[in-house]
């Protein structure tokens, strides 16, 4: 049995878990790995590209990143939070604000140091990360679009920092990244639907705040039509092994998620519809190892 301080202490680790999202990190990370062995170093031997220190302190700064990133954008969204996600809200609380800032400025140290052990433009790289999640947090998150935009961006600004590092120019890959971020724009300006009511609350000037729901769900409905070209483009003129179903399974589920939305106007409906567009991601990481098992296995 554990003690109530056991009990606190564990309450408190979870709060701080759900606060830096971890199991998004952990999926990053995996992302990261993944893309790294099949698709930026696909040339090289697997063992290599997993034993590679500098790889590790990249995925290490961009870890710690992200966890300080998540943890000052819930700083400054704690009572829009209350609002739209009060039971996740409540947890979060366990742990006081002045130590998640606490954890915040050891994180975006570690990742400094981290990535220091790379180069000199690596530190100079994450410290624009790390200014640029403050701003967006701080600034920018409010803003209509800009906002959607930029959260896009900083979503992917990890697989950036691999794709500087292995320097590889191919067009696939900027094909995968463009899908990349226009599914994680669809997927911010769901969320703004889903978060409406706290976003009125507080003055967001969010997309469905500032023109509201049927503007938005033709902006939806727009970049989601590109996200389908984009998708086909991949499949048809890209070699990427049976990676080819994933694309295909996304198209279906893109189609479905246009469907529900049209006929969404509940909070509920647009979680459905947000947790979609998180499968199709998540489902994506996973999908990278359909590129080519045989050469991956002939080079281990």
């Amino acid at each position: 049995m554990l003690s109530r301080r056991q009990k606190h202490i564990l309450l408190k680790f979870f709060s701080l878990f759900s606060v830096v999202r971890g199991y998004n990190i952990l999926v990053i990370v995996i992302a990261q790995y993944l893309a790294s062995v099949y698709i930026f170093a696909h040339d090289k031997p697997v063992k290599s590209v997993l034993l590679d220190l500098n790889l590790l302190m990249l995925v290490l700064a961009s870890s710690a990143t992200i966890a300080a990133g998540y943890i000052i954008n819930n700083f400054y969204d704690s009572e829009k939070d209350l609002i739209n996600r009060p039971r996740k809200t409540m947890l979060d609380r366990l742990v006081s604000q002045n130590t998640k800032l606490s954890f915040y400025f050891v994180l975006n140290f570690l990742a400094v140091v981290f990535a220091s052990y790379v180069s000199f433009k690596a530190v100079i790289f994450f410290s624009i990360y790390i200014f640029a999640i403050w701003f967006y947090s701080h600034r920018l998150k409010k803003q209509p679009m800009v906002g959607n935009l930029m959260s896009a961006v900083l979503t992917v600004t990890p697989f950036f920092a691999i794709f500087i590092y292995y320097q590889n120019f191919e067009k696939v890959i900027f094909a995968h990244g463009l899908f990349l971020f226009l599914l994680i724009s669809i997927r911010e300006l769901t969320k703004d639907l889903e978060n409406i009511k706290g976003d009125l609350a507080l003055n967001y000037r969010t997309v469905p705040v500032v023109y509201g729901e049927k503007v938005s769900k033709v902006i939806l409905t727009i970049i989601t039509l590109v996200t389908l070209i984009v998708a086909v483009i991949i499949t048809r003129f890209f070699e990427i092994g049976h990676m080819y179903l994933y694309f295909y399974f996304s198209i279906i589920l893109l189609l479905i998620f246009q469907y529900i939305l049209w006929k969404s106007n509940k909070k509920n409906h647009y979680l459905i519809l947000h947790n979609i567009l998180k499968f199709i991601i998540v489902a994506g990481v996973f999908s990278i190892l359909l590129i080519d098992v045989s050469i991956v296995l002939n080079r281990i």
